[in-house]
């Protein structure tokens, strides 16, 4: 069975930075794709930035420029570094992996997910 534990969420000021992280444990037989999503009170979930490769990011209009996402696949673990926080960026931020499976298919996991509050 897969885990997937983030940590780093808490209250920041406006402007200020936050970095997260996340760890995939178990029985993990090809990780692909990573990312994280957020989910605001009273919205739905929304992605936030994936990682396949150093070269292959994906990012939100919203967080470009703001965040950067990273991954170490040596320690199976995923980061989102968030800079210039803003009251609009407060959410549960949740890790995602897409692994694959030895039967040939592709599944996704999820954290328990991490709150972050940015006060203005």
């Amino acid at each position: 069975q897969v885990q997937l534990v983030e940590s780093g969420g808490g209250l920041v000021q406006a402007g200020g930075s936050v970095r997260l992280s996340c760890v995939v444990s178990g029985f993990i037989f090809r990780l692909n794709r990573m990312g994280w999503y957020r989910q605001a009170p009273g919205k739905q979930r929304e992605l936030v930035a994936t990682i396949s490769s150093p070269d292959n990011t994906n990012y939100a209009e919203f967080v470009k420029g703001r965040f950067t996402i990273s991954r170490d696949n040596a320690k199976n673990t995923v980061s989102l570094q968030m800079n210039s926080l803003k009251p609009e960026d407060t959410a549960v931020y949740y890790c995602n992996a897409r692994i694959h499976a030895p039967g040939g298919h592709d599944y996704d996991s999820w954290g328990q997910g991490t709150q972050v509050t940015v006060s203005s």
